[in-house]
């Protein structure tokens, strides 16, 4: 795994810019927040914004990107305020929590908007949980929430807008169908349904510290569209969880929530997500259990028990993401493998096309944004097919086949 994100390409050291990015905006957002007096809770929950928007917006077009960043407050605060309000009602808290948990997965079929939507919406009503919030303690966060938003866009498209120099890429939604055989619905019932289930027995494990699970179900769904994909995203996120734990033993308890070395290890863990999301999701958990350990310290909470207890929240919330797609609307790996590799084709024809029009002289027809879709949809079959050459697979002759497709 080291060796995957290490030495694993990085053409135009994109990921490179794309982490250092992450570490100016959501520093300034947090630094913005200091300077104006919000408090520390305020600090956290614009900080987490600041880190949401730059990691989950991912239009095609810088324009497309920005009107997704200004939607982002229309999703986030009405959740955060029904959060807010529903603190002491446990009963319409988690009912209303599995809700918003399904529509925003199934706010995937819209594309990349409705997933960043979906992703921001999700992640509010979680960190209201996280941070206990209360009605009276709903204009101070709106406005961090909006002044980190604020300072992430002005680096993100003013400071530092690396991606005008990119050709645009959209990203591939998922194979298409109609009511439960369209992919975005059945796995919004399977999200809804083992986060239920994830809920439930995270609850008996924590009445505190039961939103885990519910988060770990939901991450497990994230950029998935095949069982075999939710169960390989399952297995890692908790192998990130444990070792990131086994991290926090001597990080994040020594410090005591220390300020300038708890600030230090944050803006690591922050360039950590971000560098290593898109080559290995086991060392992307790691930096994200190591940041959450460190807030907690700054929170004054953090001790072993609870380290353990996050471990046994994320394993709950794996089984019921495990659960939800070998037993609720299966979506295969065969099936989805065999739409990306078409779709894969089909843009390979059009690329072909246009630079054959190119050598005959037309000035109109350009192959590179073919050429940028055609990489994107490549590293869409290679996700998919992944799940059938994981060491753990016990299919062999799938596993050869699946290795001659790659």
């Amino acid at each position: 795994m080291l060796k995957r994100v290490f030495v694993a390409p990085d053409p135009g050291r994109v990921r490179l810019r794309f982490a250092s990015r992450a570490v100016i905006g959501v520093g300034l957002a947090v630094a913005l927040c200091g300077l104006v007096g919000h408090s520390l809770v305020a600090a956290i929950t614009g900080g987490l914004a600041a880190l949401l928007t730059l990691f989950t917006v991912t239009d095609a077009t810088v324009r497309q990107q920005a009107v997704t960043t200004a939607l982002l407050p229309a999703a986030g605060l009405p959740v955060l305020a029904v959060a807010a309000v529903l603190h002491d009602q446990p009963l319409a808290r988690d009912l209303v929590f599995l809700a918003v948990m399904g529509a925003g997965v199934y706010a995937r079929r819209w594309g990349p908007r409705g997933h960043a939507l979906g992703i921001f919406a999700f992640m509010t009503f979680f960190a209201a949980q996280f941070l206990h919030t209360v009605p009276g303690q709903l204009p101070e966060l709106y406005a961090a929430v909006l002044l980190s938003l604020a300072a992430s866009a002005a680096v993100r498209f003013g400071l530092w807008c690396y991606e005008r120099r990119l050709p645009a890429v959209a990203v591939p939604a998922p194979p298409e169908g109609r009511g439960l055989a369209r992919i975005t619905t059945r796995q919004a019932v399977q999200a809804t349904l083992g986060g239920a289930f994830a809920l439930g027995l995270g609850q008996v494990l924590s009445d505190q510290r039961w939103y885990w699970a519910v988060g770990a179900t939901w991450w497990v769904f994230v950029n998935t569209t095949s069982r075999g994909e939710t169960l390989v995203r399952g297995f890692r996120r908790v192998l990130g969880t444990v070792i990131g734990i086994a991290a926090g033993f001597f990080v994040a308890i020594p410090l005591e929530g220390a300020g300038a070395p708890t600030a230090a290890i944050v803006a690591v863990c922050v360039f950590g997500i971000f560098y290593t999301a898109a080559v290995s999701y086991s060392w992307m958990m790691f930096f994200v259990t190591v940041m959450v350990g460190v807030l907690y310290g700054v929170l004054g909470v953090l001790d072993a028990s609870l380290l353990w207890l996050r471990v046994a929240e994320t394993a709950v919330g794996a089984l019921g993401a495990v659960l939800a797609v070998l037993l609720v609307l299966p979506v295969t790996t065969h099936a989805v493998t065999d739409a990306w590799i078409r779709k894969a084709l089909r843009c390979v024809h059009a690329c072909t096309a246009e630079a054959a029009e190119r050598l005959a002289g037309s000035l109109s027809a350009d192959p590179a944004p073919r050429v940028a879709e055609l990489d994107v949809l490549l590293g869409r079959v290679r996700l998919s097919l992944a799940p059938l050459v994981h060491p753990l697979s016990p299919l062999k002759a799938r596993k050869a086949r699946a290795r001659q497709v790659l």
